[in-house]
């Protein structure tokens, strides 16, 4: 089957109360937990925030240079999840039902063969 990326970027998510986060724990648990029942869920998980704890390697100079914090490009991932799922809509409804229960956009890509 093929494997697909469900992700977001932090910046995706707004500015919401504590409540509501807390709000959308237990929806997005039970999204896992089908996905786990369905067979299709290899890892989900969210990303430390602070961004001091990233670290960045680059090779693009030729000589590999390693920093701490992260390449700056404006946006960062937040999360992300992989499943290994039957074809595109089937993945698309994985998509569609993380984006529902987190509250937030999600946007999903196939890995290459």
């Amino acid at each position: 089957m093929p494997q697909y990326i469900i992700y977001f970027h932090q910046q995706w998510v707004g500015d919401h109360t504590e409540e509501w986060f807390a709000s959308r724990g237990p929806l997005a648990r039970a999204v896992v937990a089908d996905m786990k029942d369905a067979g299709v869920l290899m890892f989900a998980g969210g990303l430390e925030e602070e961004m001091e704890h990233a670290v960045s390697a680059d090779a693009t100079s030729g000589e590999l240079v390693i920093t701490q914090g992260p390449i700056s490009t404006g946006e960062y991932v937040g999360g992300l999840t992989i499943i290994d799922a039957p074809d595109d809509a089937s993945a698309t409804m994985w998509a569609g039902r993380i984006a529902e229960a987190c509250g937030w956009p999600q946007e999903m890509r196939r890995f290459k063969p």
